[in-house]
């Protein structure tokens, strides 16, 4: 059988969407998988929208992007910007998003509306990753929450996933990588 994720990583510039995607990356390779991104900016500064397609595999991978209908999850950081990947999201997929807007347009929609289809999806996980995050003193790890909600999904442990962690953050200090640690736990158990 052949073990393959197919995952849209959606958000904002300076969320850190692209850290989940190293993360990902590098627990993958641990594995001994196969890797393939395509990441695309909208602005080329934070506030401007940004998605990532991570494809990983035990088998070779041809393509860097997901066609849509079938990526196996829209892991997003901004709830609109999940919804606005949906097209792609197979049908057993699942959406793990932040409820938490980021309102970097004029004409953002209402809240409830965001969330209200948000919730039409049968796979979902809709939550306040931000206040998670301020919760564990850990403020600007709410991408790292999200991801903790994601990994069940995702076929990973959270043991590969606190190794990569440790790993990528280990440059920036203990206290950084342990605040990321009990960020990915908090996530993880919200899951």
């Amino acid at each position: 059988m052949i073990m393959k994720k197919d995952i849209i990583l959606a958000g904002v510039g300076g969320q850190g969407i692209l850290t989940i995607a190293t993360i990902l990356g590098h627990a993958a390779i641990s594995r001994g998988w196969q890797l393939k991104q395509a990441e695309v900016h909208g602005m080329s500064q934070r506030g401007g929208d940004v998605q990532s397609h991570l494809r990983l595999s035990d088998k070779e991978i041809h393509s860097d992007l997901i066609t849509m209908g079938d990526a196996d999850m829209i892991l997003s950081v901004e709830p609109m910007e999940a919804l606005r990947y949906l097209p792609y999201l197979g049908k057993e997929g699942w959406i793990i998003t932040n409820s938490n807007p980021f309102k970097n347009i004029p004409n953002y929609p209402e809240e409830e509306k965001v969330y209200a289809e948000i919730r039409k999806i049968k796979n979902h996980k809709l939550f306040d990753a931000d206040a998670i995050a301020k919760e564990i003193k850990a403020n600007r790890s709410m991408n790292i929450v999200v991801l903790g909600a994601a990994i069940k999904y995702l076929g990973f442990s959270k043991e590969e996933i606190e190794n990569t962690i440790r790993m990528v953050f280990a440059s920036k200090g203990d206290v950084i990588v342990e605040q990321n640690i009990a960020a990915l736990s908090a996530g993880y158990d919200l899951a």
